[in-house]
């Protein structure tokens, strides 16, 4: 049986990071169904691992490792479609409809682009810039170094920058 602190502690926890583990998986995987059932299952695995007895050091690396690993094992299976991404919403305020369709474009190139990198590199780029994790709390989540996580981060950077640039050649 669950506390109603851990219930009241998973209740906050999901809110605060579900659609932060959707858009980690979504970049990923990049099929809406997919990232949703993987998102459920990852808060299902949390859910289970806190009926148990068993404490979380840390639930936010726990989270983002069991959604890593659900990513993994969906692409080991063979259990995915090849999809284009058919349209990407774009909050401009440009009247212009070609400046929307060009940052629209450049979206799709750069999440392509993200998508050929290693995992470790996906990783830190996801969350550093986009979920603004700490150097720190990287480290933690990705069980290395503060200065081994710099230098992900800025090799990942290079690589990205590499594969965009290799693309508007």
């Amino acid at each position: 049986m669950v506390s109603k602190a851990r219930k009241k502690f998973f209740s906050k926890f999901y809110d605060q990071y579900v659609e932060k583990i959707y858009r980690f998986i979504f970049l990923k995987i990049n099929s809406p169904e997919v990232s949703q059932d993987l998102t459920a299952e990852t808060f299902t695995r949390f859910w289970k691992q806190l009926e148990s007895a068993t404490e979380i050091a840390n639930p936010r690396a726990f989270v983002y490792s069991v959604a890593r690993h659900l990513v993994i094992d969906h692409y080991r299976k063979g259990k995915f479609e090849t999809i284009e991404i058919e349209s990407v919403q774009v909050q401009d305020q440009s009247p212009n409809p070609e400046q929307r369709e060009i940052l629209s474009s450049d979206i799709k190139d750069l999440k392509a682009s993200l998508r050929n990198l290693p995992e470790d590199y996906q990783d830190a780029i996801i969350w550093y810039y986009l979920d603004e994790f700490t150097i720190a709390q990287i480290s933690e989540m990705m069980n290395k170094t503060e200065n081994a996580t710099r230098v992900t981060i800025h090799r990942a950077l290079n690589a990205l920058r590499v594969q965009i640039e290799g693309k508007n050649i």
